[in-house]
């Protein structure tokens, strides 16, 4: 074992998209903070955060039908569709900041307009449409949403999807054409850069987090292991945050704290069809989500998207859910069973006992051939030919699991930031909507890691200008969001609605 002769104010575990997004926050607001980073593959970006591994989509809650949720009592609960856009906003408004510092020379590089469709089949389901509509577009930041059941409107929305459709046909559909796709893995690596070149932040790549230890009672060491050459290294700082994706939990179980007791993980991967055919291609410019199947989990909404990849626009329909034990796509199939604790039984039995529609869901999905998945499709897609598709397995999610009293244990589809009560340690758990929301999920670590720096007058100003509404609600400043917004589309060349 050898000491490295270094402390570092922060250690972050992962070369994704949330430690190159807190590591970047955190060194625009002081750039004498000393941060490391270390990931396990050769390469940054490669497991969640990847294109090809996540569904690109710039989560606003315009298209996704799960953040709407109909009550009891008929109504539609619109506050996390609220929630979701303002985070969303946030991820916007420091992305503008960057190019507005010609940190990012090239905002296309990583986000395009893509308009936001929600089309639905069937007369309940239209009827719902409707409801979310109205509801929706008594906010103000939904206002410009359209809707449709007119079949030649919908046709000049997405006429891929409208082709050989009968007028009989019951259907709606709403758009926003404030809608984005976004390239989760180039705006990664282009964070890296900015760390490593312009603020000179060390990644070691090939390095691998094993352990993480106290060390006396203000500090935590890392234990670090070259995946090349087996040497191992320990590294000593004041804070070490964990956002290792899928790999966050078995390292997080290994911290000698009592706040990670009862969190288990279940991995599910995702995999997509995607289109060979160019033709096929340039006939879809949207991004088309419709509702989740009976007992399918949120992060299973079927949806068409037109997507922009390594500077290609490509055409991906799913996601299929597919089953590992693995935590991550480059992991171990010994994941899951490692990751059996006493503390975590108890919630890891209440989730099979309670989610057994979940679990055949699962099995159906797992079982399915090619063509069985063009079915799929060709209810999006009516002449969709086999020959013109393929299917790509996607990255691995863990969806969080975590004790709960009456069920025993509750499975979970949104991200929790798990800490220890001084903040030191912090970790990431779960997924969708993840990267899209990682800016305002990076500020809730920073308020809990770094409560003295964040209440500063300094800090707050710095924050104020690269995030301008970092703490406060859309809802209140109307006017002022407005302008931001405006600015920030301006900046980053996205589509202004009319």
């Amino acid at each position: 074992m050898n000491k490295v002769h270094k402390e570092y104010d922060l250690i972050c575990a992962g070369g994704g998209i949330m430690s190159a997004t807190l590591s970047l926050m955190l060194k625009l607001i002081d750039p004498n903070i000393r941060i490391i980073i270390f990931e396990r593959l050769d390469q940054v970006a490669q497991e969640s955060t990847k294109a090809w591994n996540n569904a690109g989509t710039g989560h606003s809650a315009f298209c996704e039908l799960n953040y709407t949720p109909e009550k009891e009592d008929g109504s539609i609960d619109i506050s996390k569709a609220v929630q979701i856009f303002q985070q969303f906003e946030k991820s916007k408004q420091f992305w503008s900041y960057l190019v507005k510092q010609k940190l990012i020379q090239d905002p296309q590089s990583f986000i395009h307009s893509i308009p936001h469709h929600a089309w639905v089949e069937g007369a309940k389901n239209v009827e719902f449409l409707k409801k979310r509509f109205e509801a929706m577009t008594s906010k103000f930041m939904f206002e410009k949403m359209q809707f449709s059941e007119d079949h030649s409107r919908l046709a000049q929305w997405f006429p891929l999807i409208m082709k050989d459709r009968k007028q009989e046909e019951k259907m709606a559909a709403t758009r926003m054409e404030l809608g984005t796709g976004v390239n989760f893995g180039a705006l990664t690596e282009t964070y890296f850069k900015i760390l490593e070149e312009q603020f000179e932040v060390p990644v070691w790549r090939n390095h691998e987090v094993e352990d993480i230890d106290p060390d006396g009672p203000d500090e935590w060491s890392a234990i670090v292991k070259n995946r090349d050459t087996g040497e191992k290294f320990y590294f000593d700082a004041e804070h070490i945050f964990i956002g290792a994706g899928g790999g966050a939990l078995p390292l997080l179980q290994k911290c000698e704290i009592r706040e990670k007791e009862g969190y288990g993980g279940f991995p599910v991967s995702g995999q997509w069809l995607f289109c060979k055919n160019r033709e096929v291609i340039e006939k879809h410019h949207a991004k088309v989500y419709s509702k989740a199947g009976v007992d399918a989990p949120p992060m299973s909404v079927p949806h068409l998207d037109a997507r922009y990849i390594n500077g290609k626009k490509e055409l991906l329909f799913g996601p299929f859910a597919g089953f590992s034990s693995k935590f991550l796509k480059q992991g171990s199939l010994l994941d899951l069973p490692l990751s059996l604790r006493f503390d975590n039984l108890p919630s890891m039995w209440g989730v099979f006992w309670h989610n057994l529609p979940l679990t055949k869901y699962l099995i159906e999905q797992v079982t399915m051939d090619h063509e069985d998945r063009m079915e799929d499709l060709r209810k999006f897609v009516k002449d969709a030919r086999s020959e013109d598709w393929e299917l790509k397995v996607a990255g691995q999610r863990v969806q969080i699991i975590k004790r709960d009293e009456e069920e025993g244990g509750v499975l979970e589809f949104g991200t929790d930031v798990v800490h220890s009560k001084d903040g030191k340690i912090t970790a990431l758990l779960g997924a969708s909507p993840g990267a899209s929301t990682a800016v305002h999920i990076m500020l809730e670590v920073m308020q809990i890691a770094f409560p003295e720096k964040i209440q500063t007058k300094e800090f707050q100003e710095k924050l104020h200008k690269m995030i301008p509404f970092w703490n406060r609600n859309v809802e209140e400043h109307e006017t002022e969001f407005r302008e931001v917004q405006a600015r920030c589309s301006q900046l980053l060349n996205l589509a202004v609605s009319h």
